[in-house]
């Protein structure tokens, strides 16, 4: 159609076009990746533009509607959600946009929008610097142009996401939040420092849980403290977050303990690139396979030892709640597959009442594939593993001296070193905030500075004071517990042998102290010759607790 027949068109609908009263909603979005385009696409240059464009057209504007900060590909916009309702209650029958980019960027979304669901709701719409008129005959270039838009964003989004990817393998931190225990350093935000309040609640999980207590236990006695959980601690220190957005229980977990106990930024690591995203379009996310994962070692300083860390591990602390047996494993985190390494787990016998086994945790999860099916009946083991202790624990009274004083010792000197320093960086802390309170009530007096920002600063401060206050009272418990014990040592070995010989027999605090693994291997034939007889070999593996003269162990 020419220049001349088009004109004829719009000459012949110009009544019908303003006998139509509108109402029109002028819809206004910026995103982040539009940040480089400049004022051109500011949400106040684009609402002059589509004010003076409603006003030079005679259109009644009924309301305006802004998405500030959100992205194109994203349709779960707040002022968006809100334009939708009104054009379902019929308020409005225009809808005004710069240009089809700030409809959005999917071209998919954006073509069911312009050309399935404003007809069928009788809007509309107009798309001022694209030149775009749904009541125009000459709008086919509109399928076109979405496709355009999308390609901006799919190119930006690759960018965005190599550059992520370049800061990963580096180490540099990139999440919104820095991990439990830790803070983004001010003059880096990719680099993490650790944080004293929730510092030292980090080392007391790690060793309790060294000391064998189970999560739950753990997460019990957290809860009983009134200590924050990592997702109340964030939202404490950000009041513009919302808690409910983060944590529904709002105490602490098995669950939450067992992560933490398993992350590897206490060692001083980066673990990154775990998830990938489907989409550009989508925020739906994918977990990557561990070998994925991105590790880069020593970025920021460790909370506790690879030892401690390694300990603990190895020690495979069970999440699930005691039985309604009252059964406990003393051999759990010890009894080891000899043929495939995995842990062996407790299961009930199924013929005799009361009888359990402990069986091969590759062949429980995964069948022959995995392991043989071996077993071990458990009072058996109990019995043979009470009758080497007996035969191990005859010393002589030196050698009972010097393994209680070996038991003395601190089993990580250096991570004293790092309460101290955690505690010295709390009271200098605690110092610093008491020179900024009293500053801020000289800028007041002063006239420097207003009341709410006085009182909203204030507040701030105290909050800080209180939370620097209860974690040096952790640490003074921590440090007269620890004081209180040491003279427990006395006589421990004797103690030990004492429980032994009156019966009490074996706890998985004794073995925890002496033995670091039991190896249980494969039942085979044998029995000099007998048919029907079968051998199983144990191997206990002892700990290195005192050296003898000649720099040998006990184990």
């Amino acid at each position: 159609m020419d220049r001349l027949t088009q004109a004829a068109y719009e000459k012949k609908n110009v009544f019908t076009k303003a006998s139509v009263c509108y109402k029109a909603a002028l819809y206004m979005r910026l995103s982040k990746d539009d940040d480089g385009t400049g004022e051109s696409s500011s949400i106040g240059t684009q609402r002059k533009m589509l004010r003076s464009y409603a006003i030079e057209n005679d259109f009644e504007i009924y309301g305006e509607y802004v998405d500030d900060g959100y992205s194109g590909t994203n349709f779960d916009r707040p002022a968006w959600s809100r334009l939708l309702k009104d054009i379902d209650a019929r308020k409005v029958n225009l809808v005004i946009t710069k240009d089809l980019s700030r409809l959005g960027r999917d071209y998919i979304m954006t073509g069911q929008l312009t050309e399935i669901y404003f007809p069928s709701k009788g809007i509309r719409y107009i798309a001022v610097n694209d030149g775009y008129d749904s009541d125009s005959p000459w709008s086919d270039i509109a399928p076109f142009k979405n496709i355009v838009n999308e390609m901006y964003a799919r190119d930006t989004s690759k960018k965005i996401r190599s550059a992520f990817q370049t800061k990963i393998n580096e180490g540099a931190f990139i999440g919104n939040f820095a991990p439990y225990g830790y803070q983004k350093d001010p003059q880096n935000k990719n680099h993490l420092l650790v944080d004293p309040v929730a510092a030292s609640i980090v080392r007391e999980i790690f060793e309790w849980a060294e000391q064998g207590a189970a999560p739950s236990q753990i997460a019990v006695s957290l809860n009983e403290r009134q200590v924050l959980t990592p997702a109340m601690y964030r939202c404490a220190g950000r009041p513009y977050l919302n808690l409910d957005d983060y944590s529904r229980r709002k105490e602490w977990t098995s669950g939450t303990v067992c992560k933490l106990l398993s992350n590897p930024v206490y060692l001083g690591h980066i673990v990154q690139g775990k998830t990938v995203k489907v989409s550009f379009k989508s925020s739906l996310t994918l977990r990557k396979p561990r070998n994925e994962w991105v590790v880069v070692e020593d970025k920021h300083e460790p909370l506790i030892s690879g030892e401690t860390f390694e300990r603990v591990r190895r020690r495979s602390v069970s999440r699930k709640s005691t039985a309604a047996t009252d059964f406990t494993n003393i051999f759990s985190g010890l009894a080891k597959c000899g043929d495939c390494g995995r842990n062996m787990s407790s299961t009930g016998a199924g013929g005799r009442t009361g009888s359990r086994k402990l069986v091969c945790g590759g062949y429980k999860l995964y069948g022959k594939k995995e392991c043989t099916n071996h077993f071990m009946d458990y009072e058996l083991l109990y019995h043979v593993v009470l009758q080497e202790m007996r035969s191990l624990l005859s010393f002589t009274e030196n050698e009972k001296e010097e393994i209680e004083k070996a038991l003395r010792e601190p089993v990580c000197p250096g991570e004293m070193q790092g309460e101290e320093k955690a505690v010295f960086s709390l009271k200098r802390r605690e110092i610093e905030l008491g020179c900024i309170i009293e500053k801020l009530y000289e800028d007041r007096v002063n006239g420097r500075i207003g009341e709410d920002r006085f009182y909203k600063m204030l507040d701030s401060c105290e909050k800080e004071e209180r939370k620097i206050a209860e974690s040096l009272a952790l640490m003074e418990k921590s440090c007269s517990l620890a004081q209180e014990r040491e003279p427990a040592f006395e006589g421990l070995l004797s103690s030990l042998l004492d429980d032994i010989s009156r019966g009490k027999g074996l706890s998985s605090d004794l073995l925890g102290k002496f033995i670091d693994r039991i190896e249980i291997f494969q039942s085979c034939e044998g029995g000099e010759g007998k048919t029907g007889c079968k051998c199983q070999t144990i191997r206990i593996c002892y700990k290195v607790i005192a050296p003898d003269e000649e720099g040998n162990g006990l184990a």
